[in-house]
């Protein structure tokens, strides 16, 4: 993908990226390297000049984010991803607006997958901790019962025992078949539940490879997870 924001200069400058069915891909680097910029492109939220977005097997590059949603994509931008003033149940039941069947399953999956919310399901989002709300916005896509789980720095200002649990049930998460693709500050500790990686630099592929090949290459050590 070559694009950016408007008619303003090109941001990515050739970012290829793949994810398999049931698999977690990890998009790392350094700031300003585009690594938001090109999750947003996969959702349609900024033009690409040159490149395409297949999704099961389809060419979506010019569908809206929310001709996406309803081909299977789900989003979970970095900040605003909850509805502060509403209920968790409510947050919820939004994330199923598209739907005409019965999603009480699917809630009901969600809270097994995030007791807590369950116990607070009455309560307002705004009220919870980071990550709780983190919980809650991850679960509001997940009722839209995504093929493709787009998650942009989901541990973001969250406590390393948050960012662990919240790992923990990516993995979940994964496991039930839904694809991952994720960006990520905490780059040492995505990579190590990584299927896949991608380093971006300046808007490009820098380095590809599984998650425990990334760790062990002693460029992108030294470059981006400190020594």
């Amino acid at each position: 993908m070559i694009g950016g924001y408007g008619r303003g200069a090109d941001i990515l400058n050739g970012v290829t990226l793949d994810v398999e069915l049931g698999e977690i891909a990890v998009i790392v680097g350094p700031n300003g390297a585009g690594k938001s910029t090109a999750m947003k492109a996969v959702f349609g939220m900024l033009n690409i000049h040159t490149g395409s977005v297949v999704f099961d097997g389809e060419d979506i590059t010019r569908l809206s984010p929310q001709a996406r949603v309803a081909k299977g994509m789900g989003f979970v931008p970095q900040t605003h991803n909850i509805f502060a003033s509403m209920s968790v149940e409510e947050n919820l039941e939004m994330g199923a607006f598209l739907r005409r069947d019965d999603y009480r399953d699917t809630m009901a999956q969600v809270y097994d997958l995030f007791p807590i919310l369950k116990e607070k399901r009455h309560q307002h989002a705004g009220e919870l901790s980071g990550g709780q709300r983190q919980q809650v916005a991850v679960g509001r896509a997940l009722m839209t019962k995504p093929k493709l789980l787009m998650l942009d720095e989901p541990t973001a200002g969250v406590s390393p025992i948050v960012m662990d649990e919240l790992f923990d049930r990516i993995i979940e998460v994964a496991r039930t078949g839904i694809s991952i693709l994720m960006v990520e500050q905490n780059a040492r500790q995505a990579l190590e539940i990584a299927h896949k990686g991608y380093v971006l630099v300046q808007g490009a592929n820098g380095y590809t490879g599984s998650g425990k090949e990334l760790l062990a290459n002693p460029d992108v050590r030294k470059s981006f997870l400190g020594g």
